[in-house]
């Protein structure tokens, strides 16, 4: 197992292009089963968690709200869109599984609108806005470097930023129970450690997300390794899979 000896001279961010690159692999594997994240925006279905359809490059889901912002951002862009006449809807089933008033249209009119650049590029300013922004922000407050801040942004964005103990920050208020955050004082590995594990505690409390592997068996292994700047070679595993980016 390679250690990783952190540079000297500076650290890395995530939000610096190559290493925004990586995180959306990483995440791809475990949202899409696959690295190609660019090939996910035409991507709908039910996945049966209780958030109704999910979709796009993070898993906007229609039970959730975000996809509903999505939906809004980019019909305020381009009016009257394939996609417009569903906000309705979407305002209807939102915090439910429900597909009524989706069915059956709405999942080929979102892959007629992922054909086009303005959707797509819909979904990555409110990716950006919604999860990768805040999760990086709040990391680097906390004096985490890229691993810890790539922690944050896989958290939050299959948990949201809400506050209850299931959500991103009621993880993170669990984790500063038994851990001081580097900006704290606190070792960095040791609350990485503590933030993983009350990630999986707060997985293994919903059924759809019980299967904990995209921490233990590809985070932990990168925080195990040493690699605080989440720098290639990388090689995990998610739900048996195996990936590599050299």
């Amino acid at each position: 197992m390679p250690l990783f000896r952190r540079k000297a001279d500076r650290r890395t961010a995530l939000d610096e292009p190559a290493k925004k690159d990586l995180a959306m692999r990483l995440v791809s594997s475990a949202e899409n089963s696959s690295l190609d994240w660019e090939a996910q925006y035409a991507y709908l279905e039910d996945i049966g968690d209780g958030r109704g359809y999910t979709g796009g490059i993070i898993g906007f889901c229609s039970g959730t709200s975000d996809m509903l912002a999505l939906v809004e951002l980019y019909t305020q862009r381009v009016p009257g869109n394939v996609l417009a006449g569903y906000l309705p809807a979407l305002v209807a089933v939102n915090g439910t599984e429900s597909h009524r008033g989706l069915d059956p249209g709405f999942p080929e009119a979102w892959r007629q609108a992922a054909t086009t650049a303005a959707f797509r590029q819909a979904q990555r300013d409110e990716r950006d806005r919604g999860y990768f922004d805040p999760a990086v922000a709040r990391a680097k407050k906390d004096g985490v470097g890229t691993l810890g801040q790539f922690v944050y942004y896989d958290a939050m964005v299959m948990h949201g930023p809400g506050t209850d103990p299931l959500s991103f920050g009621g993880i993170r208020d669990r984790a500063r129970e038994h851990a001081a955050t580097p900006a704290e004082g606190g070792d960095e590995t040791t609350y990485l450690n503590a933030f993983l594990d009350a990630r999986v505690r707060a997985m293994r409390q919903e059924e759809a997300h019980s299967d904990v592997t995209r921490v233990e068996t590809a985070q932990r292994v990168f925080l195990g390794e040493g690699n605080l700047d989440l720098d290639p070679p990388l090689n995990w595993q998610v739900y048996g899979d195996s990936y590599e980016i050299g």
